[in-house]
């Protein structure tokens, strides 16, 4: 499988911030891995413009393909636009908006039918971390978030610890590892040895230059969901660089 790096920009940027992207792909003209970008909804028919190198992604949908929903933004449109994945079930999301499982279910299957890649996310808090239920956590995220139809080469997982993003805090390498052998076992087991071997599991979670290179070196970890970190090509490209080398 091709690893995944991909840069989530959050409500980050506006058409200036774009030059970064002709940036990166300059820096990586041949990349082992796969680089993507999730821009702002605005920014991202520029976006897809700029480099056949460089994939571009959103970072939410709606699982309707039309309709009377004010502000929201449908999979046909976002692929008319040159979006090739799209991120669901955000931490972010599922807290500020309340989305749950199954709004998360319904994104997924509206993004698979429509020919894009989710990138279905999942994490448990700090409180839930510490009380010692994870796996029970991501168990319940992964069954009820991923669809039936998901499989490996259409559909990206990332875990990501909520107590994790932006904190500068990061489970132990030991934690990453427990989690990342547990998503692969669980698809496994749902969806085939072959198939379920061969999703991509991204880590996110205050990914930076200097810790990529020994997060990557866990198996089962096939790339990383980038938020702050993804913003400028001094912080990314060292990520994608040890991406590249694991």
């Amino acid at each position: 499988m091709r690893k995944l790096a991909a840069g989530n920009w959050k409500m980050n940027g506006t058409g200036d911030n774009l030059s970064m992207i002709s940036q990166l792909a300059a820096a990586h003209p041949s990349p082992k891995s796969e680089i993507l970008i999730c821009p702002p909804t605005p920014l991202i028919h520029r976006a897809a413009t700029i480099s056949d190198s460089i994939t571009i992604g959103a970072q939410d949908c709606h699982a309707a393909s039309k309709g009377a929903h004010t502000g929201d933004t449908s999979v046909i449109m976002l692929a008319d636009a040159g979006a090739t994945y799209v991120i669901t079930g955000h931490s972010e999301r599922r807290a500020d908006h309340k989305e749950t499982n199954k709004n998360v279910h319904a994104k997924a299957t509206a993004i698979l039918k429509n020919g894009l890649k989710p990138i279905i996310c999942m994490g448990e808090s700090l409180e839930q971390r510490e009380g010692g239920n994870t796996l029970e956590v991501i168990s319940n995220q992964l069954a009820h978030s991923t669809p039936d139809m998901a499989a490996g080469h259409t559909t990206v997982i990332a875990y990501e610890p909520i107590w994790a993003i932006g904190t500068g805090k990061i489970p132990t390498l030991t934690q990453i590892g427990e989690v990342h052998d547990f998503i692969r076992h669980q698809l496994q087991t749902r969806f085939g040895t072959a198939q379920g071997g061969a999703f991509r599991i991204l880590y996110g979670g205050s990914v930076k230059p200097t810790n990529a290179a020994e997060i990557f070196a866990i198996p089962n970890v096939d790339g990383a969901l980038v938020g702050g970190a993804s913003l400028t090509v001094a912080d990314f490209s060292p990520i994608i660089t040890a991406l590249d080398a694991a």
